[in-house]
């Protein structure tokens, strides 16, 4: 059977439960034979992180410590310019082959924006979409992704079986933690415990990272 692999990516400044959980619900799902977490080092839809490439990449292995079927690839980390998700796809083809069976998560407001990404509409040549939302999470989408969804969209992980072109939508555990709230409540000099996990926070005390 091929292997089937999940990729989550994002700036993870920090990692939080929120991240894990949807990774998990999403391994178990599925049933994945590996799910890799890829910190990106200069997110260009995004502001600058708040904490460097490589604490990120350190917060994100204290997180999954030695969790089974968890891995941390620093792949875009190796880059020197900005992260483009099409490239990283395309890396891993090259790494993997075309026999495995790739499993690209996204939030949905990750996914609403997708027509801003660079090269987005040869995503799914690449890989399959997992969506990730939320029971309260709003349905408005724009008119291309509506027909993309209509074209490509499955009902049931079991139906999973394709190696790209297919679209996931999956409800997982509704838990309002955001790494802004997070960041926020440091720099406040309020604890964020029980928002991620032990090791990731206590490296963010020993380093002073997110204080003003």
């Amino acid at each position: 059977m091929n292997r089937r692999i999940g990729l989550l990516g994002g700036t993870f400044d920090p990692v939080h439960y929120g991240h894990l959980r949807g990774a998990l619900e999403v391994r178990d799902s599925l049933q994945l034979d590996e799910l890799r977490l890829i910190p990106s080092a200069r997110p260009p839809h995004r502001d600058q992180p708040g904490a460097t490439a490589a604490q990120r990449l350190d917060m994100v292995r204290l997180a999954i410590g030695e969790h089974s079927g968890f891995l941390v690839d620093d792949c875009e980390l190796r880059r020197d310019r900005p992260s483009y998700t099409v490239e990283t796809l395309e890396s891993l083809r090259d790494e993997l082959g075309n026999t495995v069976t790739l499993f690209l998560i996204l939030g949905w407001d990750a996914f609403c924006g997708l027509p801003g990404w660079h090269r987005w509409d040869e995503l799914l040549e690449l890989a399959n979409l997992v969506v990730l939302q939320r029971p309260e999470q709003n349905q408005d989408l724009p008119e291309v992704l509506k027909d993309l969804l209509a074209a490509r969209s499955i009902s049931d992980p079991r139906q999973a079986d394709a190696r790209h072109g297919q679209i996931l939508c999956l409800s997982q555990t509704p838990l309002a933690i955001s790494a802004t709230h997070i960041r926020s409540l440091v720099a406040a000099g309020q604890s964020p415990r029980f928002l991620l996990p032990d090791a990731v926070l206590d490296y963010i005390e020993t380093n002073g990272l997110y204080r003003p």
